[in-house]
């Protein structure tokens, strides 16, 4: 396996002698972009009143932390976030602790994220207009701040959770059907906040860096409805209670929309996007004398389909240097999601996320093209539920996996990505990093 520091800051490998070592410093310029430490104090207000801070999302806790060392020592500050197991760092030196941070499951959600959506609900009671909330949102909240509309139960919750997980849908799609299905998401949350001044600080992950679908909303106006949310389930074959079904049926569970007075003090701003991330990966490959190209930062799709894709152009440019000359790097980035495929009785359950998918389907296309490497992974440093951001590919994966006898279309069948690269010592570990601007991938081709 390999291991990185995810904060170092600058590129130093050479791309052609060190490969490996050049993607997965690019990957730390990426990350370090989106640390909230680094991004947060131009977006803070001056404090005065009470300040309550709410937060969820895997950056939670990292941007609590960057508030209290921000935020001045003599000014009121209490609240609380959710965030993660595993995935709350130690505080800066010398940085008194005032907001509290509780821990709960991710990506399905579980009754330590339930009562931490409870308690979020109640803190803001008693607030006046003179006081503000400071609410703190990344990628990874829609499971972490769980809150049942009424009639569902936590359990329900869990099994839909973890359909529209297997089903292939967008994140979009998903939380939208979330929102919908929730006592806190889709602006519930802000309207528990009145009428005190709300501000929200967002860590992008979702394509298009809507805040409505970040964290499914929970502090700003939902545009999506009921019968949007419905269908989705439907187009997916989820089922749901009858009860709840009916309810969406007559838009009895609609979220809050645009122009509610709840939101008439309300403020959003974005302090970390993915696309800010790849701008400084590209910066710094151009730095190291490496020509550095960004397709997208919103590619949705299949996982191992964006994978085939990504091959075809890097197989270009290694062959005839269209449309990009060499050597040079291919960032993207956005959510692609993995459908999982039924499996025979007694047939283990792969193991892996998207970004393992991702490297699988670029493997297969790539069929060992020379002078190709790459790097996928998830920027908060889990690929999926397993320990690895993601993982390498090379110009001999495929060939040192035959010597080992895996065969890739087999772990393909069954997700299993985890399986493969970990056999070939080609995973990528870097332990938590405590933000979320979703995937990241780089191709470098020499």
């Amino acid at each position: 396996m390999n291991k990185t520091t995810p904060l170092d800051n600058v590129v130093t490998a050479d791309p052609v002698t060190a490969p490996l070592a050049f993607l997965q410093q690019l990957f730390a310029v990426a990350v370090r972009r989106a640390m909230p430490l680094h991004s947060m104090g131009a977006f803070l207000p001056q404090a005065s009143g009470r300040t309550v801070v709410l937060g969820a999302g895997k950056a939670a806790a990292a941007m609590a932390h960057a508030v209290e060392a921000l935020w001045p020592a003599e000014a009121p500050l209490s609240g609380l976030v959710v965030t993660r197991y595993g995935h709350t760092p130690e505080r800066p030196a010398g940085v008194r602790p005032r907001i509290e941070i509780v821990e709960a499951a991710h990506p399905v959600p579980d009754a330590a994220g339930l009562a931490a959506a409870e308690r979020m609900m109640a803190l803001p009671q008693g607030l006046t207009d003179n006081d503000l909330v400071l609410c703190l949102i990344s990628g990874g909240g829609s499971s972490l701040l769980t809150l049942p509309a009424d009639g569902l139960t936590l359990q329900d919750k869990q099994r839909i959770n973890q359909a529209l997980l297997e089903s292939g849908a967008n994140i979009a799609e998903m939380n939208c059907v979330r929102k919908h299905l929730s006592r806190i998401k889709g602006g519930r949350l802000a309207a528990a906040c009145a009428p005190a001044r709300l501000l929200t600080l967002l860590i992008s992950d979702v394509p298009g860096d809507d805040p409505s679908v970040i964290a499914s909303g929970p502090t700003v106006p939902d545009a999506s409805t009921c019968a949007d949310a419905l269908n989705i389930l439907r187009r997916y074959q989820i089922e749901l209670p009858p009860a709840i079904a009916e309810q969406l049926a007559t838009g009895q569970l609609e979220s809050r929309k645009p122009h509610d007075p709840v939101f008439a003090r309300a403020q959003v701003h974005l302090i970390a996007t993915p696309q800010q991330s790849l701008e400084a990966a590209a910066q710094a490959a151009r730095q190291a004398g490496v020509a550095a190209y960004i397709l997208s930062d919103e590619i949705e799709g299949e996982s191992r389909d964006v994978g085939k894709v990504h091959a075809a152009l890097a197989r270009a440019v290694a062959r005839t240097g269209q449309p990009f000359q060499k050597p040079c790097v291919i960032l993207s980035g956005g959510e692609t999601t993995v459908t999982i495929r039924p499996q025979a009785p007694g047939t283990p359950r792969g193991r892996g996320g998207r970004a393992g998918e991702f490297c699988m389907g670029l493997a297969q296309a790539l069929q060992g093209q020379a002078g190709v490497y790459a790097l996928a992974a998830d920027t908060d440093g889990i690929d999926g539920v397993e320990d690895n951001a993601g993982a390498f590919v090379t110009p001999d994966t495929l060939a040192r996996a035959s010597q080992l006898g895996l065969k890739l279309s087999d772990h393909l069948d069954r997700n299993d990505a985890y399986g493969y690269f970990e056999a070939l010592g080609s995973l990528f570990v870097t332990g938590p990093t405590h933000t979320n601007v979703n995937d990241f991938r780089a191709l470098l081709v020499v």
